[in-house]
């Protein structure tokens, strides 16, 4: 049985009570809530773990090392006497990735730099020849932080960013990361229980979240690679009954997802994504104005959208777009919650509708409020009598 070590699940801001119950769920110990992070303590297996099925997280990483630097030959040294033959072979590639916060250290790729040198050199001095680095593809993924004058040196067990889920085969413009739509369903609120509408559905990210929530499958199954499968003590058999045991808790889904687009070009998207995940069995998706359409039937609806914006949306129709949102919802979809995410604030008061609940998100470094409509049968009033 390996010992628990402690490592830090980073994440979008605003995720990270969701990550924090996750990790929980999933069953890691001695969690922390940071700022666009997650502390916690779990094995080898867990992190296995955490990587295959956490929604919303970007990384995990794995700290090694943690010590005081107040210059960069300070970091040089320390960096150059740490043993790297554990963590990597001389014919392997390496990529650093710095994050400071700091007064001395103001310059991150300068900091990544000086990491791959004393690493390099390190080699050099001890074996003759250096390992390459590979920002794309890289054997071992290092991650500095630096909090002022304390230096905390990760591997990074994720590899590439865990958004990239490895189900987009077709992408469309300005598409939504997959975490960011992963947690904004999850913050819904919406665990499966009912169907499930995305009206302005583009590539279909969040109705491909939505269906592996739905059924909870894991969100990175179809990831070609983590960084810590390149690691010298990865266990395929230990990682392969983490996997096994994942999909031994998927379930099935009795309600309906689908989405609707008006460009022919995204619901071929969607419906390639779809596919390449696996996902055609519970999603539908067609080519349908949303404000010419109306709720199916009398049961509950979840609504759940990310509107055009910027290029895809000229300035001139902001108001009347916004306005239409929210005549659509009071005239077609009566008994539903509309949860939308929009960074155009000022395009929020053309809908003509109170939101009963405001959150704020980052879509990319756009500030963006996510906002639940409810849509009553009847008048509201009625509803509550």
């Amino acid at each position: 049985m390996t010992k628990n070590f402690k490592m830090v699940a980073k994440t979008l801001f605003g995720m990270e009570e969701l990550l924090a119950q996750e990790l929980r769920q999933l069953g890691a110990s001695s969690i922390e809530i940071g700022t666009r992070n997650v502390s916690f303590e779990g094995d080898t297996g867990f992190m296995y773990k955490a990587n295959l099925c956490c929604r919303t997280a970007i990384k995990i990483l794995k700290p090694i090392t943690a010590f005081n630097v107040f210059t960069e030959e300070d970091l040089y040294k320390k960096i150059y006497e740490m043993p790297w033959e554990n963590y990597m072979d001389v014919k392997g590639t390496l990529a650093v990735n710095a994050t400071v916060f700091s007064d001395v250290f103001t310059h991150s790729q300068y900091i990544a730099l000086k990491t791959k040198d004393a690493i390099v050199d390190r080699f050099r001095d001890r074996e003759g020849v250096r390992p390459d680095v590979d920002l794309d593809h890289p054997t071992l993924r290092i991650n500095i932080h630096i909090d002022r004058n304390i230096c905390t040196v990760s591997l990074d067990s994720s590899g590439e960013s865990l958004h990239k889920r490895g189900y987009k085969v077709e992408s469309t413009l300005a598409p939504i990361n997959e975490v960011l739509a992963a947690g904004i369903i999850m913050l819904s609120g919406w665990q499966g229980q009912c169907n499930f509408l995305d009206p302005m559905c583009g590539g279909g990210t969040l109705l491909t979240e939505a269906a592996m929530i739905a059924c909870n499958i894991p969100p990175n199954l179809n990831r070609e690679e983590f960084g810590f499968e390149t690691w010298p003590d990865f266990d395929v058999d230990l990682y392969e009954k983490i996997e096994e045991a994942a999909l031994k808790k998927v379930r099935d889904f009795p309600h309906k997802i689908y989405g609707f687009d008006t460009d022919p070009v995204a619901i071929h998207k969607a419906k390639e994504n779809i596919k390449s995940a696996n996902l055609q069995d519970f999603i539908e998706v067609k080519q349908q104005d949303f404000f010419e359409s109306e709720k199916e039937n009398e049961k509950p609806l979840y609504i759940v959208f990310n509107p055009p914006y910027d290029e895809r949306i000229s300035v001139k129709d902001v108001e009347e777009f916004y306005s239409s949102i929210g005549n659509a919802l009071k005239r077609g979809y009566p008994g539903t919650q509309a949860w939308m995410i929009t960074s155009n604030m000022e395009a929020l008061k053309f809908v003509g509708l109170r939101p009963s609940k405001k959150i704020k998100l980052f879509n990319g470094k756009l500030e963006s409020k996510l906002v639940r409509y409810e849509m009553y049968e009847g008048s509201r009033k009625a509803s509550k009598q």
